[in-house]
């Protein structure tokens, strides 16, 4: 990997510049050089919200900020409009089956996945970005998931540590059954 765009996108209130954070730190610890930027809508509930990071091996980014998107998680059906011309047909979309209703057409594969049922399966929608963070680790292959179960460990509050493992786990295992599903296995 020489260099990977990422944007996690939604509504404000789902934990966006959390799940950013969390990976952004664990890549650097990974000697990886990550930039990261971050839009939201004044609202603090409900409006628009992205966090992206732009991840080079080589160095420090040329441009901080996206281009050509590779990763894409979307929680929200209010942040699809915002990430067209940033979707090219190999970026890998990651979308919330409950809230996006009519995910980006730009990208070959788009994966629809219960990620607001699997928070709340896992104690609050407010895990919604540590379960899209799970499911984008195991479709991706960005970084070691247990690299960063200990930075997301390491990230949160400690009466939230274990809700949030629980939710990684969740996400990371659509991921898996997606993965599975599609290569017929």
């Amino acid at each position: 990997m020489s260099g990977i765009e990422i944007r996690f996108s939604g509504s404000g209130g789902q934990g966006l510049q959390l799940a950013a954070k969390i990976l952004g730190e664990r890549l650097s610890a990974e000697q990886r050089y990550v930039a990261i930027s971050q839009g939201y809508e004044p609202t603090s509930r409900g409006g628009l919200s992205r966090a992206d990071l732009v991840v080079s091996d080589s160095g420090e980014t040329a441009y901080p900020l996206v281009a050509k998107l590779d990763y894409l998680v979307i929680l929200d059906q209010i942040a699809v409009p915002a990430s067209r011309g940033f979707i090219q047909s190999d970026t890998l979309v990651i979308a919330d089956s409950e809230r996006v209703t009519e995910p980006p057409t730009d990208a070959e594969k788009c994966l629809m996945l219960p990620l607001i049922k699997e928070a709340l399966a896992a104690g609050t929608i407010r895990a919604v970005n540590i379960v899209s963070l799970g499911a984008l680790i195991s479709c991706s292959g960005i970084c070691d998931p247990k690299a960063l179960t200990d930075q997301i460990r390491n990230s949160v509050p400690q009466r939230f540590v274990d809700m949030n493992i629980d939710a990684f786990d969740r996400g990371y295992q659509l991921g898996v059954q997606e993965t599975a599903s599609a290569t017929g296995h």
